[in-house]
């Protein structure tokens, strides 16, 4: 991936050399899903503007090539591309990530106006590969271009310092421990089972359930991965849950905002808020509920079993595997967006002044299921997400029933941000930010005739205007217009 986001000047194997040496200074023991992306997103940073130094030195990285290098046609066509198409390119059709995904990716490298990078990509002529196979599908450890010797010597003769220190320190005047309170690690802590019941219902308020709460070598086992993970010596962990889940044993441990799983594949640590009441994801389409939720229903109204707190399986019900879940107490429904913890959903119709109850009905529960899909993986956890379809109709030329969506998503810390989604019969786009109060937002759009057009819509009692596009029509609060796609567009509503 950093080979083919790589500028396309000089030597193909300097080029790979550069691409490996990029990849190699991102290396990281920590394997979880949100470290991975990190890295992804430093790797695609370095290989779009690469600094001139990474072409000193390049001896230890030319010794390390594969036997094969990629195709020189496919390079050549992928160099001629602007970086940030390019990198769009890479990621569609080469890691076949999802539109929506790509998209996420191209903001936090900070390209302005993704979505029209990545239809340019999309356009892009570029001939298919001699051979298709990645030319190098292994992973391998990084290169080292310098001995180990002098590190491990300084590594030594620090740790012996240090321990000179200790036992100055312990055998002093005074006395005392010669353990010192920084070498001890987190403390195990729990709440009482009925706390959340005389006092206020916080998260600290969750008892520690499931059937190995109360088996104290599983217990330590996860504090000591906590400990080595995340180095946080004489704090106070909580345990809200220790239990078999699918047949697996599990630890959920909190600190602040901070969630750790423990399990066979070893701890994983996710940012995941202090909401009181959100549902913790403990994968499978299983749910820790809060411990004063105690009514879920499935989204069709039957009960759903809960033991020790832990819901039975209830997966959404979506391709994306994203969408809404179930309802709690008969007031509220939750819904997974990908996070650590499930989000309140609610919907409100174009005809509405005002959302429905929070319960989402079976509109709202269908609306839902496709918008779920389309909505952006936050880097924060949601607590809820507000959708309002402010325009619903027929595109033209064959492009069937659509609507446009403008989602609020709140999340857990109390920030909030907004964007727009629209919703077609054969795919879901994200079309930028949009005004909850005067909703309008447009996109360039590939019709099944194959022509490019310009659509926007706008909320009621609104007209969209645009500028930057040849001959716009509109109808009803939807424009059409033509014009070069991805060119910048001006966009407005009266």
């Amino acid at each position: 991936m950093a080979y083919f986001v790589l500028p396309g000047r000089g030597r193909r194997v300097n080029r790979l050399a550069v691409a490996r040496r990029i990849v190699d200074g991102t290396a990281r023991r920590d394997r979880s899903p949100a470290a991975l992306a990190r890295r992804r997103t430093r790797v695609l940073r370095r290989a779009m503007r690469p600094p001139r130094r990474l072409h000193i030195g390049l001896g230890p990285w030319l010794r390390a090539l594969p036997a094969r290098l990629p195709d020189p046609a496919l390079t050549g066509a992928l160099s001629r591309l602007e970086p940030p198409v390019r990198v769009a390119y890479v990621l569609r059709h080469m890691e076949r990530m999802p539109r929506y995904k790509v998209r996420d990716q191209l903001i936090e490298l900070r390209v302005r106006d993704p979505l029209a990078v990545i239809d340019a990509a999309d356009a892009a002529e570029v001939p298919p590969a001699r051979y298709p196979e990645r030319f190098e599908a292994a992973p391998l450890p990084p290169v080292r271009n310098r001995s180990l010797l002098p590190l491990a010597g300084a590594a030594l003769l620090t740790a012996a310092l240090l321990g000179a220190l200790v036992l100055t320190e312990g055998n002093g005047p005074f006395g005392g421990d010669p353990r010192p309170e920084a070498a001890r690690g987190p403390r195990l802590v729990r709440a009482e089972p009925d706390a959340w019941r005389h006092g206020p219902r916080t998260l600290d308020a969750w008892p520690a359930r499931g059937d190995l709460a109360g088996d104290a070598a599983f217990t330590q086992r996860a504090v000591n991965a906590w400990a080595g993970g995340r180095g946080a010596p004489g704090r106070a962990v909580r345990l809200l849950y220790a239990g078999h889940v699918g047949g697996a044993p599990l630890a959920l441990l909190r600190d602040g905002d901070l969630l750790a799983r423990y399990g066979p594949s070893g701890l994983e640590v996710v940012t995941a808020g202090s909401g009181a009441s959100a549902p913790v994801s403990l994968g499978g389409g299983r749910y820790l509920l809060a411990p004063w939720d105690t009514r879920p229903e499935t989204l069709a109204g039957a009960e759903l079993a809960v033991r020790d707190g832990v819901t039975d399986p209830v997966p959404a019900r979506t391709r994306c595997g994203r969408g809404p879940v179930f309802h709690l107490d008969g007031t509220r429904t939750v819904g997974d967006l990908g996070g650590p913890r499930a989000a309140v959903l609610t919907y409100r119709p174009p005809s509405a002044a005002r959302p429905e109850a929070a319960r989402l009905g079976r509109d709202g529960l269908r609306f839902w299921d496709r918008l779920g899909c389309a909505t952006r993986h936050p880097a924060r956890p949601v607590a809820e997400a507000a959708a309002w379809q402010f325009w619903s109709g027929t595109l033209p030329h064959g492009g069937g029933r659509a609507g446009w969506a403008c989602t609020r998503l709140r999340f857990a810390d109390g920030a909030a941000a907004t964007e727009a989604t629209l919703l077609g019969a054969r795919e879901q786009r994200g079309t930028g930010a949009c005004d909850e109060r005067r909703p309008v937002s447009g996109t360039w759009w590939h019709a099944p005739s194959g022509r490019w057009y310009y659509l926007a819509a706008a909320g009621p009692g609104l007209r969209p205007r645009a500028r930057g596009v040849r001959s716009p029509e509109t109808d009803g609060r939807l424009l059409v217009a033509r014009g070069r796609a991805g060119a910048p567009v001006t966009l407005t509503a009266r």
